[in-house]
């Protein structure tokens, strides 16, 4: 049996992480008198795995102006949320033996927490904890049809509301959903109505959203124009975040394993890069890209990046 977590409670582990992990990051920024991002960097390499990449390796740029890179460096520390949308087909349970397994094999530094996606919320199952034998305790089998009708980027939104809100070190939820919006209406589109209020948040709060496509219970949920307009939906969600979005067509995946593998692959090749800017009396959203000329690599990195008030 899940003992479920108060909401209220949601994320205390994580604010103290972040708290630990930004001081040096706010007396740099109080010295400076000016505002410093942090966002994350993934390092991928196109016929092998990423080599490590030294800071004099990589270039910045916000539009054609090169910009000054005030920090770079592999981060060890990661906030991992594992959240499950209660709407999927329950067959995905048999795949929760490769998640488990997943889960099990991070890093002693990786703090996970694990949800369950239902009415425009996230119900956590296991907090952020260091304890990765509780975490993977916490997989149950989905509800299927008795969840549907609830929106996961509502849902996302909620639990990215109740995080610190510091840009900090990494983090990444996996979120395992159809991606389809019954909450808002399945007419609401190309693109749902709340997709972009989530990617900005998670951008705002360096989280990457990296997502696995499992279709959802019942037929209405597999017909072709629902299915590919989700699926466009939450894989916009996953690259404006920096991260990937992993699907095989419509169908349910033989197995989650190759793509949960290559995610654990890019959290292990992560790099946090923090710039300096002005980011105004409200803060902004800047486009920045990174760029290297090394070869066989390239940097996977959210749309936009948040530059705080400035001081």
């Amino acid at each position: 049996m899940i003992t479920k977590t108060p909401l209220f409670r949601t994320g205390a582990l994580l604010a103290a992480f972040l708290m630990l992990s930004s001081v040096a990051l706010y007396a740099q920024t109080n010295a400076a008198g000016s505002s410093l991002a942090t966002f994350t960097v993934t390092v991928v390499g196109k016929k092998q795995e990423a080599p490590p990449i030294a800071r004099d390796d990589v270039q910045l740029f916000q539009g054609k102006e090169r910009k000054q890179i005030a920090d770079w460096k592999k981060s060890e520390q990661l906030a991992l949320a594992i959240v499950i949308d209660d709407s999927i087909d329950v067959s995905a349970g048999g795949q929760w033996d490769y998640l488990r397994e997943f889960i099990t094999a991070q890093p002693p530094s990786t703090l996970i927490a694990v949800g369950y996606l239902r009415d425009n919320t996230v119900t956590i199952a296991q907090d952020f904890t260091p304890d990765h034998e509780a975490a993977a305790k916490a997989l149950r089998v989905p509800l299927g049809r008795g969840a549907l009708g609830s929106s996961p980027y509502l849902s996302l939104i909620d639990l990215l509301k109740r995080w610190p809100e510091n840009s900090g070190p990494r983090r990444s939820i996996i979120v395992v959903t159809p991606g389809i919006d019954w909450f808002r209406g399945l007419g609401s589109g190309p693109i749902y109505p709340d997709v972009d209020t989530l990617i900005q948040r998670a951008e705002r709060q360096n989280t990457n959203i990296w997502s696995i496509y499992y279709p959802s219970s019942g037929h209405r949920g597999r017909a072709f124009f629902l299915a590919n307009q989700a699926q466009n939906n939450i894989d916009k969600v996953s690259e404006d975040s920096g991260a990937e979005s992993y699907f095989l067509g419509f169908g349910t995946p033989v197995s989650i394993k190759p793509y949960l593998d290559e995610i654990n692959m890019h959290l292990n090749n992560q790099y946090l890069l923090t710039f300096a800017g002005s980011g105004g009396a409200k803060g902004k959203f800047v486009g920045m890209k990174v760029k290297t000329e090394l070869p066989d690599v390239e940097f996977m990195t959210p749309a936009s990046v948040f530059l705080p008030p400035g001081s």
